[in-house]
């Protein structure tokens, strides 16, 4: 555990100025976690009454606002009984009786003139109502800070998935037109729980350290720091799956090779915090963002660019800040796997028919069966492709998954602006001499599209410079023909040997 203090440094100051304020962050972030021990411990403390409770059971009642608020009244006087308090700190039973759509404001005025503390109100899953329910809700707060100030709630915390700025399209607004005000314009601050440092990755898994004797070496921390950026539920399921389902237990230290296994296994897996990420990829707001990430090309920028880009952030599909970069490196590898698993269901060709006597992969022959596989399929599939304009780095990269997933791995570098994806395929092997070796494949994927110049120069320079970190002698660069006038599939399809501005002799297919 990291104390709710270390994830929201700021809240306590401004809950004590009396504020109002909204809390939010991506899914299984520990939101909860922090703002449950955060209303304990403030209410411990003696000097408020701070009550943590969960808006999600009203999701069902839409635009019932008279069942919504009847609800959320419900749901805290059970917050309120469970979490023990003293009589004279419950809320009054029963609430006060007032016109329908006033009935939490009435309840919340009645309830801080009988507390002897000032009240201090977490709704947890705020963003769970919807329509009028919603509005009606944050309509009521905003009429009791402003009209009574000094006989309401002391401060409210407002905690979702989805900043403030989006609770105007959640209470029935429209989502392409965020720009004018929010229902709760009331609000002082807009918190953002962070994903995890390094150090403070170091110091949960020291804590399992303490607890068991079991250590994680310092390269397996930093492993799954890389692979996760920092995530707090990736975090947590990496050494969950590595202890509880890998099995591997005290004394035995957690290694790098036991993180890179858990990281393919959670993928396959796919968990349901992944899958509820990757159900978002279609929705026409993610895939504005995550599309030209793919397609290495520029986003379109248009009066929406920034609100789709904001609510992909909220989400947690894209880091914060800039430039536009997908969270981190499982969320990139997921992404493209789902994308691209349809097109994996129809590929045919089986693995172990690949994979030479000592465990290498029979490359040659994995791009020349992908070429074949190109020239018939690669059409069609590309013309019904959800994500066309990175279709046919999908497909390819389906094909790749398809092979390699038996024991080998893909390394992505894809990103905005990048005008390519780098691929690298690392395959174990057994060595001459017994020992395990690793066979290491580099491509770059680039795609020629119309009103472009053709993208071989570009491509053998970038290609250069990805072989010389890799220290590789030799790669392969594949060019995509995405123009309506390119040549037919099955003429342009083909390999030919070319030679980088280095010296470097690699392999080209243009398809």
């Amino acid at each position: 555990m990291l104390s709710a203090q270390e994830r929201l440094p700021d809240a306590r100051r401004y809950i004590d100025r009396g504020q109002y304020l909204t809390v939010h962050a991506p899914r299984q972030t520990g939101k909860t976690t922090s703002l449950a021990a955060l209303a304990w411990q403030l209410t411990a403390e003696g000097e408020y009454l701070a009550l943590h409770f969960s808006c999600e059971q009203a999701e069902p009642f839409g635009d019932d606002f008279e069942g919504a608020e009847r609800l959320v009244l419900d749901l805290l006087r059970g917050a309120a009984t469970q979490a023990g308090l003293p009589p004279e700190l419950l809320p009054p039973d029963p609430w006060p009786e007032s016109a329908v759509g006033d009935r939490l404001r009435a309840g919340l005025t009645a309830w801080v003139a009988k507390c002897p503390r000032p009240l201090v109100l977490f709704f947890d899953e705020i963003d769970a109502l919807r329509g009028e329910s919603l509005r009606s809700v944050l309509r009521q707060l905003r009429g009791g800070y402003t009209t009574n100030r000094d006989g309401f709630v002391h401060s409210v915390v407002l905690c979702g998935l989805r900043d403030v700025r989006d609770y105007k399209a959640a209470s029935g607004g429209d989502p392409n037109r965020l720009g004018s005000a929010s229902p709760f314009n009331i609000k002082v601050e807009s918190l953002r729980i962070g994903d995890f440092t390094s150090a403070e990755v170091a110091e949960l898994y020291g804590q399992h350290t303490a607890d068991t004797g079991q250590e994680f070496t310092a390269d397996a921390v930093e492993r799954v720091f890389c692979y996760t950026q920092g995530q707090p539920w990736l975090v947590n399921a990496l050494a969950a799956e590595i202890i509880d389902n890998m099995r591997i237990e005290p004394p035995i230290p957690i290694a790098v090779d036991h993180v890179d296994t858990a990281k393919e296994r959670l993928i396959l897996a796919r968990a349901t915090h992944l899958d509820s990420l990757i159900s978002k990829l279609h929705e026409p707001r993610v895939k504005r963002i995550i599309e030209p990430l793919i397609a290495g090309i520029q986003p379109t920028i248009d009066p929406t660019f920034n609100d789709d880009v904001a609510y992909v952030a909220d989400l947690g599909l894209i880091a914060p800040g800039n430039p536009i970069r997908v969270a981190n490196p499982i969320y990139k590898e997921v992404i493209v796997r789902v994308l691209g698993s349809g097109f994996e269901k129809v590929i045919v060709a089986k693995p172990r028919s690949f994979t030479l006597p000592d465990g290498r992969l029979d490359f040659p022959r994995l791009l020349t069966e992908f070429a074949a596989f190109w020239k018939e399929n690669g059409e069609f599939m590309t013309g019904n492709a959800g994500y066309r304009e990175a279709a046919p780095q999908l497909i390819m990269m389906a094909f790749l998954h398809r092979i390699v997933n038996g024991g080998g791995y893909i390394d992505r570098e894809y990103g905005v602006g990048r005008g390519r994806i780098d691929l690298l395929i690392r395959q174990p092997y057994t060595a001459a001499d017994g020992t395990r070796s690793w066979q290491r494949e580099a491509l770059e994927l680039k795609v020629r599209r119309t009103g472009k110049p053709d993208p071989l120069v570009e491509g053998l320079a970038q290609l250069d410079a990805y072989l010389d970190r890799l220290e590789l002698d030799t790669g392969v660069l594949v060019i995509f023909d995405t123009r309506p006038d390119a040549a037919p599939i099955t003429d342009r399809t083909a390999f030919s040997d070319v030679r980088t501005v280095s010296g470097r002799t690699v392999t080209l297919l243009r398809a």
